[in-house]
């Protein structure tokens, strides 16, 4: 049985292309997590990472034109497939149901 679930990484990249929409690319996504979540996110984590997902068809990607701030390079634009959001929603609900029933500040919980 193929492997549904993402890593957390993975899942970071995918929740801030969603929430960038037609402005995710490289370093948005980057200053999107860090933003979110506090986490130094680096260029060598997050490049492969996105290759890697595009390979897997998780994200599609399109060049946007080139800008003199640039220096006339074109930046790339990532979306997430129909197949990203299919595993992304997976994820979710299984940490969704393994945090059922549990108090979100875990009193008590945490055994020694």
């Amino acid at each position: 049985m193929p492997r549904k679930a993402l890593g957390e990484f993975e899942q970071l990249i995918l929740l801030a292309i969603v929430r960038l929409d037609e402005e995710a690319y490289g370093v948005s996504i980057m200053d999107e997590i860090e933003e979110h979540t506090g986490r130094d996110v680096s260029e060598s984590a997050t490049y492969p990472t996105l290759q890697r997902m595009e390979r897997k068809g998780l994200v599609e990607s399109r060049l946007g034109e080139a800008t003199p701030e640039r220096g006339g390079r074109r930046k790339r634009y990532f979306a997430i497939s129909e197949e990203g959001l299919d595993k992304l929603r997976h994820s979710a609900s299984a940490l969704f149901g393994m945090w059922d029933g549990l108090d979100p500040t875990l009193p008590g919980q945490v055994r020694r």
